[in-house]
């Protein structure tokens, strides 16, 4: 789709947006807005959290996050004003009340003055703020610590973009249009990565449970998930295929320095891999030695969430680099006499496996799996001769859909690129889309 610009064009005289159409003004927050401080002094609101899907009520009752002491402190919203978290321009968001409720004291509520705007086109400026760091450049604090933010002078002076209000909701609708074209598309190839994450997985847990010979001569395993299994396949407890007993974590919550050894925990696993950019922290090597003496890690360890949201994920240690690992990560070592590293996280990894897991799930405020039940959970096991060729077919598999799905990634990539391009063209008057609606 092509876009023309403005017939002519005016010096905004603001940095970060440039020229803008000649008919269009350009004016200071505080002229258009008011920023509100309305402390509720009771219960019974809903209590908001922003986040970066937007506007959200909060479950106070599953004590999921950080929770507040006394929410009769935290300042009402009300439906139609914005709420931006001010005090991270880092990481921070800002979104407008759907309904009524109360949000942190520390957050920023304000509400539009007497003039009549369009608000979603306002909206759409201060998120393209957060988005390409354009509200960085107003704020002050510690960004290395997540601290930046953006103080009530420098917020009320941060000048914007005016169109007329006619030309603001035209530029909403076709924003609304052309967003909902490109997310639509996005959903697709979203879609496409789903099925064929689930194809990998039926091709996983095909060659885990019952190998890579078509006419294999089978047994009952005896095992209700496995079923049948090649009559010359073992189906031992997981116990009995490893160095050492399944371990975790410290079961406290140690201090955490500005830099040492990377501590981990469930967050990191991800994607079948370790991500350190996700770790919890750092401890001091002090600490760590005495942490070593329970577990200390190693190449080929794998690791499974054991609690949480993400119950049942694994990832395989594939580096030497020191680090150390907080209790809801369970530790598998194995005895490679008896079972590789690399066959064994393929049936972690077999969806078989994990709606196994699923019935063995205990629920307190979250689901989790006890150490008791993945020490005896049945594994399949052929002879490491065996192993070691379905390890080959699935790597070549890998490869194949890795290629398949980098490439799907890459082109939501590209949308979502272009969705925000769009967006920013539009709300600053680079692009003319007048004619659209």
């Amino acid at each position: 789709m092509q876009f023309k610009q403005y017939p002519s064009y005016k010096d905004s005289g603001v940095e970060w947006l440039g020229d803008v159409p000649e008919h269009w003004q350009v004016k200071p927050n505080k002229y258009v807005f008011k920023i509100q401080k309305r402390i509720a002094g009771t219960l019974g609101f809903n209590v908001l959290s922003i986040t970066q899907k937007g506007l959200k009520i909060k479950d106070i009752e599953s004590n999921a996050g950080q929770m507040a002491q006394d929410y009769s402190k935290y300042q009402i919203v009300n439906v139609g004003d914005f709420a931006m978290n001010h005090m991270d321009l880092l990481t921070g968001w800002i979104d407008i009340a759907k309904v009524t409720g109360v949000t942190s004291p520390d957050y920023r509520v304000f509400e539009v003055r007497n003039e009549k705007i369009n608000k979603e086109y306002f909206l759409h400026l201060f998120q393209l703020g957060y988005r390409d760091k354009i509200l960085f450049a107003f704020g002050q604090g510690a960004a290395q610590m997540g601290r930046w933010r953006l103080q009530s002078e420098a917020f009320n002076t941060l000048k914007m973009p005016f169109p007329s209000v006619e030309e603001q909701q035209k530029i909403v609708s076709f924003l609304d249009t052309e967003t909902t074209r490109i997310d639509n598309l996005i959903a697709k190839q979203e879609k496409l990565i789903d099925l064929l994450e689930e194809q990998r997985k039926s091709i996983i847990s095909h060659a885990v449970t019952k190998g890579l010979a078509p006419n294999a001569p089978m047994k009952d395993s005896g095992v209700e998930w496995l079923g049948d299994v090649p009559s010359n396949w073992m189906t031992p407890s997981s116990k009995h295929l490893l160095e050492i007993p399944i371990t975790d974590g410290p079961h406290e919550t140690p201090n955490f320095v500005d830099d040492g050894v990377p501590f981990i925990s469930a967050e990191a696993i991800s994607k079948g891999k370790i991500d350190f950019d996700k770790k919890r922290g750092y401890i001091t090597p002090e600490l760590n030695a005495i942490y070593s003496k329970k577990y200390s890690p190693k190449i080929e360890d794998i690791y499974m969430v054991k609690s949480g949201a993400t119950t049942g994920k694994v990832a395989m240690v594939e580096t030497t680099d020191e680090f150390n690992i907080w209790s809801p990560l369970a530790v598998f070592r194995c005895n490679k006499n008896k079972v590789l590293p690399k066959f064994l996280l393929a049936v972690f990894n077999s969806s078989h496996f994990y709606d196994a897991l699923v019935l063995n799930w205990s629920y307190g405020t979250q689901q989790n799996i006890g150490m008791g039940v993945l020490s005896n959970i049945e594994i399949p096991c052929p002879p490491l001769k065996e192993q070691a060729e379905i390890i080959q077919y699935l790597d070549s598999q890998n490869i194949k859909f890795n290629k398949l799905i980098g490439a799907q990634s890459q082109l939501i990539e590209k949308l979502k690129e272009y969705r925000s391009s769009i967006i920013s063209h539009a709300v600053t008057g680079k692009i003319d889309v007048r004619e659209f609606c």
